[in-house]
C-alpha cells in the first residue's frame, strides 16, 4: 500500500515509518529539516520536504507518491514542557491550516482514507473512563480548552469529509524512547528537579502509550473500521500514583505535593486541571475491533 505521512520525523513519526516499511507498504514521509530527511532515508522511505503550508508542494507530492492513504501527525510542539504554553498557538495553527492543506490535497487526489492524530486525554469530565462517543473538554481551563477545540475542529474534519474514509487516533500522553517521558527526556529532568509536583489530591486519571506501541496501532489503522479509536494503555492512572512511580522510574526524589491554591498562583488554571480534572479514556473498543494489546505502563513494573 502507498502510504503519505506527514509530521514523518517527530517523535511518532519515525518508529510508525519503521513500522509501516517492515510491513512491506511504499512509504512517504514529509518533512522540512535536511535532519529528518537523512533519518527517513535511512528508514526506507522515500522524503517530500515541503512546508504544510505550502498548499501546491503538499498536492504535488501527494500526486506524486500516489498515496492510497495519508497519515497526518502534524505537529509543533516544544522541546521542554515548560515552553508549552508558548508554542500551542503555532501547533494549532499547523494542525488546522497545515493539515487542511493535507486534508484537501488528499481529496483532491482521490486518497482512499485519511488518519489524523487526535487526543485521548483532553476528553470531557465525566464518571469513569470514557469511550469514543464522549466530546473533547471545551470548557475546560484556557489552555485545555482551547486545545480540545482544536481536536474537536480536527475530529470534525477527519470523519465528516464524505469522499473519504476517515480514522481519529486518539492517543493517550507518549511516553518512551524519544519523548518527554524517557529517561532522557525533559520532563524526567524536571521530575529530577522536583520541579513537577502532586497537586492537592493528584487525582487528575492521565491516559499513557508508549510510543512503539502507538506505531503499531497507527499502522493497524491502515485498514480497520472508519471512525474513533483511543490508544491508550489498559491502566490510566492518577497523578498521585503515576508521578511517583515515573521519578522512582529515573532515579528522583518523592515528587514535592502543593495545594490547588499553591498551584494556581504559581503555575495557573491549566496546571490545575492536567493535575486534578484530567479524565482517562477506555481503550475497550480497539482491543475487540483490531486486537490492540498496549504494554503496562512500564513505570509500574518490578
Amino acid at each position: 500500500m502507498n502510504v503519505f505521512v506527514a509530521g514523518a520525523s517527530g517523535a511518532i513519526g519515525r518508529p510508525l515509518i519503521a513500522e509501516l516499511v517492515r510491513r512491506g507498504h511504499t512509504v512517504t514521509g514529509m518533512t522540512r529539516s535536511d535532519a529528518g530527511a537523512k533519518a527517513l532515508t535511512a528508514l526506507g522511505a522515500a522524503v517530500a520536504r515541503i512546508s504544510a503550508f505550502d498548499a501546491p508542494a503538499v498536492e504535488r507530492a501527494l500526486r506524486e507518491s500516489r498515496a492510497e492513504v495519508v497519515i497526518d501527525e502534524l505537529t509543533s510542539l516544544p522541546q521542554h514542557p515548560s515552553e508549552l504554553a508558548a508554542a500551542l498557538p503555532g501547533d494549532r495553527k499547523l494542525r488546522l491550516e497545515g493539515g487542511g492543506n493535507l486534508h484537501r490535497a488528499a481529496r483532491a487526489c482521490g486518497v482512499r482514507r485519511y488518519i489524523q492524530q487526535a487526543s485521548g486525554f483532553f476528553i470531557r469530565q465525566g464518571s469513569g473512563l470514557a469511550d469514543e462517543l464522549e466530546g473533547m473538554a471545551i470548557d475546560a481551563s484556557p489552555g485545555v480548552a482551547a486545545s480540545a477545540r482544536t481536536y474537536t475542529e480536527l475530529e470534525s474534519r477527519t470523519l465528516n469529509a464524505p469522499d473519504i474514509e476517515g480514522v481519529a487516533l486518539r492517543y493517550g500522553f507518549f511516553y518512551g524512547p524519544g519523548t518527554w517521558y524517557s529517561p532522557e527526556g525533559a520532563a524526567a529532568d524536571q521530575v529530577r528537579r522536583r520541579e513537577v509536583s502532586i497537586i492537592g489530591a493528584g487525582e487528575g486519571v492521565w491516559s499513557w502509550i508508549h510510543i512503539e506501541d502507538a506505531a503499531l496501532a497507527t499502522a493497524a489503522a491502515l485498514t480497520i473500521p472508519p471512525g474513533v479509536y483511543h490508544i491508550v494503555d489498559d491502566d490510566p492512572s492518577p497523578v498521585s500514583r503515576w508521578l511517583p512511580a515515573f521519578a522512582r522510574s529515573v532515579g528522583a526524589p518523592e515528587p514535592p505535593r502543593i495545594t490547588e491554591q499553591q498551584a494556581r498562583e504559581a503555575a495557573g488554571e491549566d496546571a490545575v486541571y492536567y493535575g486534578t480534572k484530567l479524565r482517562g479514556a477506555s481503550n475497550a473498543k480497539a482491543k475487540k475491533t483490531f486486537g490492540f494489546a498496549p504494554r503496562p505502563l512500564e513505570w509500574f513494573q518490578g
